[in-house]
Parts: C-alpha cells; structure tokens; sequence
C-alpha cells in the first residue's frame, strides 16, 4: 500500500479520481493499493517562545535562539491566548495513521519550497521514517499527473529545497520575534512588528512617501507649434524650456511677429526592434493585473490559485518567464485550443503560424517551474475577474511567440529666427506582436504621431501657436506594481558597485511571497492605500523613522540572504552556516534595539468618560478604558479611516470630532461624518444635514 499526501483536499480528490482510489473515509481516499490524504496548508510550523516556556516580552530572555527549534501543530487565537487548531490536530492523527499503514509515501504537495516544507515538517513532526517519493508537477490536469507519476523522482533530490525552505523558516522567526520584542520592549506601548523581509520592504514605501513629500515642485514652459503638410498635421515643441511665463509669451509674439514660419534643419530617422514580452513569472502577472485590472498581489495569486486547481493554467508560484526546450512542442496545441474562446479569435487571426518566436525557450532560465502558461482546458464559466486574469495570461502567451515589432521613429529638428524646435514621430514598419492587442505603445508612453514626408531646408508654416506649462515630476509614489518591481530588482538599488552586480538579478521575498508581505504590512496597519498608490500611516512612518539606518531596514543585505538560500536550495552551501550567521545577525538587532532611544510622542492624559474616574489607555488601533466593569473603548480605525489623537481628544472632552472625510461604507461608498458621545457613552455617525445612525459595535 502507498500513502499519498496533497497539500488540501481538492487536489487530493482529483489524484485519487485518476489512481482508482475511490473509496471514501474520513480524512482520506483509498482504493487499488493507494490511500490519498491531505494537509491544509501548513499543519505544523515553529513553535513560539511560550512553547520554550518563555512568556510575555521580557528584556532578559532576548535574545531568543531555540536550540532546537520545536515543531508544533497550528495555532489559533481563543479568547487571549493561542491553542491547538482541533481540526489540524485530527487531519494529523489521519495522516499519522495512513502513514503507518502504508509501506512508502508519495509527496504530491505544491512543487515548490512552501509545499515541500509542509510535507517534511509533518515528516519529521510524526518522527516518520518510511521512504517517499516527490510528485512534481507544474499543471493539475489529467496528462500532468499522469506524466509526473510515471516519472516520480527521489524524495532526497529535493533535500536542498526542504533546508533552503527551513532556513528561510527559521530566519524568519529569529528576526521576527526577536525585533519585534526588542522594539516593543524599548516603546513600552503596543506592539511594533518587525520582521526580515517586512521591514525593507516598509523602508521602501517610507522612503519613497518622503521623497515624494519633500520634492518640491517647480514650473516651467515650453511652446508648442502646430503645422500642416500634405494634409498631414503635426505638432513640434521648443527645446528651450523657461521658468518665467513671461519670456515664453514675448518668445512667442517675436515669433509671430517674424514670418510665422519654422525651417526644417536636421532629419534623423532610425530602425527600432521591439522583442516581444516574454511570458509571466508571478510577480509579473501581479504587476500587469496591478496596472490594468486595480487587483492587489494577493487577490492576483488567488485568482491564479484557483484557475490552477480548475485546471485551466499552469503552476502559478514561478519565478521564471521561459519553458523549457522539451515544452515546445505542445505550445502550438495550446494555441489551437484557444480558438474556442471567443474573446481571443480576433487575437488568433493575427497569429503568423510556422513563424513562432522561440524567444521563450531556455533551459538555463527555468526555475522549480516554468513560465506561467494557459492548458489544453479552456475555461466556459468564470467569473469576470478570472477571466480578465485568464485573458491576460492567454494573450501574453500569444504575443510571446509573436515576431517583434519594427518601427521606424523620425526625429525632426526645426528652428523659428533663432529658437531651436523638435518633433518626433513613429511609423509601424513590421507590428509583430503588438497586433495582438492592437496597441502600438505603452501605457506609460506618449503616443508618437503620424508625420508627413519631410526634408532638410523645407519650410513650414506655423498654423498655430501656444505656451504649454508643465511642471517637474517628484518620485512617484509606489502602486502595488512599483512595489513589486522594487522588492524584484531591490539588487539594481545598491550603492556598492560590486554588491550590485552580485545581487542584480536578487529581489527581496520571493513571487510566491511577495504579496503575503504586503498584506502583513496593511494588517499591521503600518501602510494603507490612496487611491492606487500605497502610503505609510502614522505608525509604519514611526517604525521607519527608529529603524532606517539599522541593519534590520537594510534591503541589500536581506537580498543577501536571498542568494544564500537559492545557494542552500542548489546544494552549493550549507544550511548550518546559514543558521549561524542569521543567529549572529539576530543578537546583533536586538542589541541595536534595545539601545534605541524612543521620543515618546506627548500623548493626552484623558480622562474615561464613562467612569469619569482612569485615565485611558491610548493604542495605535485602540483606546480603552483600564477598568474591566467600565469597560469603555474607542476604535481608532473607523470605516478604513484612522482617527487622530486630535480627534480622540476632541471626541472625548467635547463629546464630538472635526469632520472626518473619506470613510467607507461597507458598499464601499465614500461619505464624510462627524463622530459624536451619545448619552450613553455609544458612538454614532452625525451627518452635516444632522442625518445619524447608530454603528454596532462602535
């Protein structure tokens, strides 16, 4: 008998479907000598400083450096503390017994370093020794798995996977528990979470947020000409640009007044290649759903998630952008399929069949899995967010074998008296694959007009004339895709020159990673979102402010410690020494620490008015009153607004706030309200036509 484990249970039913193991009962599926079990994600992790007996923060238990690390089953939060998850408690006594039953396992958890840290931390939980084999697939249908159990391989092949995954694991809760105790300890007011990978990629946003609240913003102008030729109008604009508004407009009367004619001095035009885009590896299908469809990195990978267990495209947690050789036969297959989805027929006509760009194909350049990619199963009924995610997919796997784009760009230089002019303009030779979509340039750039025939000495008269103002742009502030690219590329930042080119190709997190930090970054309430742009709130600036020149906001160290694991993973370094350097490292922060120096911020001493007798305690999400029978609290984040201390204070002693703009309803409408202390100490809305309604809960 064969155990087999998938990491949830749909995938486990659609194994069992294809072995024979038909046979229900309660926690598996058994039948024609297999028994298919499943985890739920991740059943057992590292266990937390109580389960070393250490409770509470406290200054002489830091740092904290399990030797060993314990594993315990997951945890859930019940009343103030944390205890055993019943169902994860059961499922586990489940696989215990299949595993007993059986003579060797078959892992057929995610084919990556998450699934495999799962499947081996409940291994060595369950002190299991029977030999397993890996299933390793990047596509649930019916063919894949066929193939990936004809071809099973050696669980220890992936030993390197599994150390680089606990290493990560580990590091992780060294840094995270430790620096969030130390800073907490040294703030004596909440918690402040810090942690490995979260605290670089905070710095990022609060570095990018000050840099754009301290540029400051400066006008300029430029004049612009618009001229006929054959029928044909196009505009140029001066190389000069002024600061004052006035020597543009007395530029402009002297050319006016001078012929009103503009003379052709120089033509250059060149040949330009556009490659296709190649196909999408995670983070840049986050990136383009980010950009096109408003989604978050998150909802973007579990929207891919789920057209993956639907079978419709391949294993989304990939880094790499390219298939590999033996791949290529059956992407001609996939393309046929695609003619039965209506929305890419127009698409499909475009295709130059026999003339496939193999620019994707490279061996070298896949990594755990290959580039995201459609299957042969062609979605019928999605919803209308799946199938935007779905179409994006698709149509990138069709520009990808498309052959580039030429385009021939002319740049114009013109002169009015002595004032020099330029124009440029574009001409499509060869579209290639950007008649796919039909779009000719990107969304960040100006369209480049259509010009007549042109030559050297050609004079040209002005039609009309006018001072643009424009003005100089500050850094903008991260979307969701910035950031993303930023934590890809956070290598390119560095100022070293020879860390950069050692770390040029190494992000921050990982793709399969990336948005679960962002999400732990609005969680924390350490940013928020305007409109789509990310900005810190008042506590992740304050965090920023107590760790930016510490080793722990530093962004090339923690792309470091990404190519030590991809090392470890690879089998070209040793997990142990990993280990220790990140122990060291983890003294290191919390000395520096705890030797931080934190300007309390002058907090109003209220008094509760309820009780009219404690004073409240004032919390980032929280103000409260100490008394248990009073029992008197205020939420601080209201409909997504954060209420300021101003307010808290203004609510407090005279029963009312400022007006409060931008809340949202739960339809998600916008709506501005005062809050106002009702007789019976509750909270309500009152509206500026003094429309009011009672909020539960406050």
């Amino acid at each position: 008998m064969k155990a087999i484990i998938a990491e949830k249970p749909s995938v486990a039913r659609e194994i069992a479907g294809l072995l024979g193991a038909s046979e229900k009962k309660d926690g598996y599926l058994t039948g024609n000598g297999y028994c298919v079990t499943w985890a739920f994600g991740h059943l057992i992790g590292l266990g937390m400083p109580e389960d070393y007996g250490i409770s509470g923060f406290q200054k002489a238990s830091l740092p904290i450096l399990p030797n060993p690390f314990l594993l315990t089953v997951r945890k859930v939060k019940k009343d103030k503390s944390y205890v055993a998850d019943t169902g994860a408690l059961k499922q586990l006594k489940i696989i215990e017994q299949v595993f007993n039953r059986c003579d060797s396992i078959i892992v057929a958890t995610d084919a990556g370093r998450e699934g495999e840290l799962i499947f081996r931390y409940i291994y060595e939980y369950l002190k299991c020794n029977k030999p397993f084999q890996r299933l390793w697939i990047s596509s649930l249908t019916e063919k894949a798995i066929k193939q990936g159990f004809d071809n099973l391989k050696n669980g220890k092949e992936f030993d390197g996977l599994y150390q680089s995954a606990q290493g990560r694991s580990r590091a992780d809760w060294l840094v995270g528990i430790n620096a969030t105790q130390a800073l907490s300890i040294v703030a004596g007011n909440g918690i402040y979470s810090l942690g490995r990978v979260q605290t670089p990629t905070l710095a990022l946003i609060c570095k990018r947020y000050l840099d754009n609240k301290k540029f400051s913003i400066k006008k300029y102008y430029q004049i612009q000409l618009l001229h006929h030729k054959e029928m044909i109008g196009f505009k140029s604009v001066s190389t000069t640009k002024w600061e004052d508004k006035k020597l543009a407009d007395d530029t402009l009367r002297t050319i006016e007044r001078n012929n009103n004619m503009v003379t052709v001095t120089s033509i250059e035009i060149k040949s330009v290649t556009e490659q296709p885009p190649l196909l999408f590896d995670l983070t840049g299908l986050q990136k383009e759903a980010n950009k096109k469809l408003n989604l978050s990195a998150e909802e973007t990978l579990n929207i891919a998630q789920s057209l993956y267990e639907k079978k419709f495209i391949t294993y989304p947690r990939t880094g790499s952008k390219y298939i590999p050789e033996d791949m290529w036969a059956e992407i001609p297959n996939l393309i046929r399929a695609l003619q039965d989805r209506e929305n890419c027929k127009q698409a499909l006509s475009k295709i130059k069949w026999g003339r496939f760009n193999k620019r994707i194909v490279n061996d070298l350049r896949v990594t755990d899995h290959h580039a995201l990619l459609i299957t042969e199963k062609i979605p019928s009924a999605l919803n209308a967010k799946e199938n935007a995610v779905y179409d994006m997919i698709a149509f990138r796997l069709l520009e990808a074998i498309s052959q580039a784009c030429t385009k021939e760009i002319t740049d114009v230089a013109l002169r009015a008296i002595h004032y020099d002019f330029t124009a440029k303009g574009c001409k499509i030779t060869e579209p290639g694959w950007r008649s796919i979509k039909g779009s000719f340039a990107d969304d960040d750039t100006e369209p480049l007009q259509d010009l007549p025939e042109l030559k050297k000495g050609d004079e040209l008269k002005i039609k009309e004339a006018s001072v643009l103002e424009k003005q100089t742009k500050p850094p903008a502030l991260y979307t969701e895709a910035g950031l993303l690219s930023a934590m890809e590329t956070a290598g390119k930042g560095i100022e070293n020159e020879e860390e950069r080119k050692a770390l040029q190709n190494i992000g921050i997190g990982t793709p399969a990673t990336r948005a679960s930090i962002i999400e732990t970054l609005f969680t924390r309430n350490y940013i928020q979102r305007e409109k789509k742009s990310l900005i810190p709130t008042e506590k992740g600036l304050q965090v920023y402010e107590l760790v930016k020149d510490q080793k722990i906001a530093d962004v090339a160290m923690t792309a470091e410690w990404e190519l030590a694991l991809q090392k470890i993973e690879n089998n070209e370094a040793v997990a142990e020494a990993f280990q220790k350097e990140m122990e060291t490292y983890a003294k290191s922060i919390t000395n520096e620490l705890l030797q931080t120096t934190i300007a309390h911020e002058n907090l109003p001493q209220l008094i509760c008015p309820k009780c009219k007798t404690q004073q409240l305690i004032i919390r980032d999400k929280i103000v409260k009153c100490p008394d248990e029978v009073c029992n008197w609290v205020q939420f601080r984040n209201v409909c997504g607004l954060q209420i300021s201390i101003a307010d808290i204070e203004s609510l407090v002693n005279k029963g009312k706030t400022a007006l409060l703009k931008g809340m949202k309803s739960k339809a998600g409408k916008k709506f501005d309200a005062y809050i106002v202390l009702n007789e019976d100490y509750k909270t309500s809305f009152e509206f500026e036509k003094n429309k009011s309604y009672k909020r539960n809960g406050k």
